[in-house]
């Protein structure tokens, strides 16, 4: 299930999402003490890591971490830690944890599976999730491209992240499971762009995870993700 929420201004989006996150974030330690979210890459979440970084919580309380990682030096363009350490972390939000999704040189089977029972006892299940889209419909780093995205995608797999090599992208990832991601309390799509509009109506318009993995989390019966989109 989903619900589109469009704004008319991506400054709009950014404080309606930063408010609402940072409410559930809010909630979550009065409740438990604790909170965790992931993020996502890119461009798009800029403006809203900004305002949310600003947020009146308790971030000390707060772990943030990425819905996936490309194995690049984290001093590289490319690396979602970089983004995240100069765009999220800062302000209030810079006295948050942060768990590393890039830990080492390889991504070696031992790494993985040593990351896997730390992600799952240190932030599972996620207070919130914000995905992001590509053109092709992937997610995190769940490319319809790669060979592990059968595994990716079954909603039984234990793993709670996996490694992938996009056929159609650069780099290595790692990325949270669709099993591991569906647990999370709260789930959001942050998508910005007549171009992305495009790709969710087509998202929205088909019913093959496979082809386009972002419909896993739309079209999900028992999930309800909110899309908040603007131009």
């Amino acid at each position: 299930m989903h619900k589109l929420i469009e704004f008319s201004t991506r400054k709009d989006l950014d404080i309606e999402l930063a408010t609402t996150v940072s409410d559930i974030l809010a909630n979550a330690i009065k409740e438990t003490g604790k909170a965790s979210i992931a993020v996502s890459g890119g461009s798009t979440p800029k403006g809203f890591f900004s305002v949310l970084s600003q947020s009146d919580i308790d971030w000390s309380k707060v772990t943030i971490t990425l819905a996936d990682e490309r194995w690049v030096p984290i001093d590289s363009d490319a690396s979602n830690t970089r983004l995240v350490h100069e765009n999220l972390l800062q302000n209030n939000a810079g006295k948050a944890k942060f768990f590393h999704l890039k830990q080492g040189e390889e991504l070696t089977d031992e790494t993985l599976a040593d990351l896997n029972v730390a992600a799952s006892q240190m932030l599972l299940p996620l207070d919130v999730l914000i995905l992001g889209m590509g053109e092709d419909g992937h997610t995190a780093s769940l490319f319809p491209c790669s060979d592990e995205i059968n595994l990716g995608l079954d909603d039984k797999n234990d793993a709670v992240l996996l490694k992938v090599q996009p056929k159609t992208a650069p780099h290595q990832r790692i990325s949270f499971t669709f099993a591991s991601l569906i647990t999370s309390k709260n789930i959001f799509l942050h998508s910005c762009g007549e171009g992305k509009k495009t790709v969710l109506i087509q998202a929205l318009n088909g019913d093959d995870p496979f082809e386009m993995p972002i419909r896993a989390f739309l079209q999900h019966p028992s999930l309800n993700t909110q899309i908040f989109w603007a131009p």
